[in-house]
């Protein structure tokens, strides 16, 4: 192999890695890294890059298991994925999906046994959640990933504060704030991708209950914000601004019910859901 065709089996394959996580940036990685500077508080510069690297790398993790499970899914809700765009075949894509599970455990131990533990955490959650099917109901759903985002919060924050063995009871609390917030909004990311989940036969809220998920949305993003702005003491400006903001959001969701609108109120709720952890911490 020429160094030239060298180069471009690397590049291709660093692309193919970045489209398993690119559509994730917005949604994961920017609220839990911001969520992880600010509760820790940041122990020094050089760790911001650690922490990118480790949300990153778990969040490639579980992209890949969850993409293997049924490409077919992706190939009517995001054909542009890696893995029914032809980037990467499905057995490749399996051998990649295990192989991560001892490189993000060697990794973690790097640090410390507490981020160990919290990746180790992600392991099974994205095992019972893909290979034990938690995402074929709304309840295990919404719950699997309220939860596996918050050990990526432990994880992240351990990693990017002055001890890796332990939580400030602040950053704890928002921890488990995020949790119970997170869980009982999730349904903001299920409403756009409706025809891919009943054609798999996943019952999400938006599907399983139409109306009510979105009644949901319409009073629990406003109800969460007004719970953070009184938890942190926030000042009467920005708990307003807070508060008006998620409600807006919350009443696009009520009105706004085409595919294209879904799409963009999820985008608007990952706004919200980069302020809100920024808020919790």
């Amino acid at each position: 192999m020429s160094a030239l065709d060298f180069g471009r089996a690397i590049s291709k394959s660093l692309c193919t890695l970045y489209l398993f996580t690119h559509n994730d940036i917005l949604t994961t990685i920017i609220p839990t890294t911001l969520f992880a500077l600010v509760s820790a508080p940041l122990y020094s510069p050089y760790r911001c890059v650690h922490v990118v690297w480790w949300i990153w790398l778990h969040l490639l993790h579980f992209n890949v298991a969850n993409q293997v499970i049924d490409p077919a899914e992706d190939g009517r809700n995001k054909a542009s994925r890696p893995i029914p765009a032809g980037y990467i075949s499905l057995r490749d894509a399996v051998y990649l999906r295990w192989s991560l599970v001892p490189i993000c455990s060697v990794s973690s131990a790097f640090y410390s046994i507490q981020v160990l533990s919290a990746s180790l955490a992600i392991t099974l959650l994205t095992l019972w959640y893909n290979e034990f099917k938690a995402h074929s109901h709304w309840f295990s759903k919404n719950l699997m990933t309220g939860l596996g985002y918050a050990c990526f919060q432990a994880g992240a924050t351990l990693i990017a504060g002055r001890d890796m063995s332990r939580l400030e009871p602040n950053a704890l609390l928002a921890v488990l704030l995020s949790i119970a917030m997170f869980a009982t909004t999730l349904q903001a990311q299920d409403f756009k991708d409706q025809e891919g989940d009943r054609f798999i036969g996943r019952r999400t809220l938006p599907i399983a209950h139409p109306s009510p998920a979105r009644v949901s949305m319409f009073i629990g993003l406003p109800m969460w914000s007004i719970c953070l702005t009184q938890v942190w003491r926030m000042d009467a400006y920005c708990s307003v601004a807070f508060v008006l903001y998620s409600g807006l959001i919350g009443l696009r969701f009520m009105v706004c019910k085409t595919t294209q609108a879904d799409r963009l109120s999820c985008q608007l709720y990952s706004v919200s859901h980069t302020l809100i952890c920024v808020t919790s911490a």
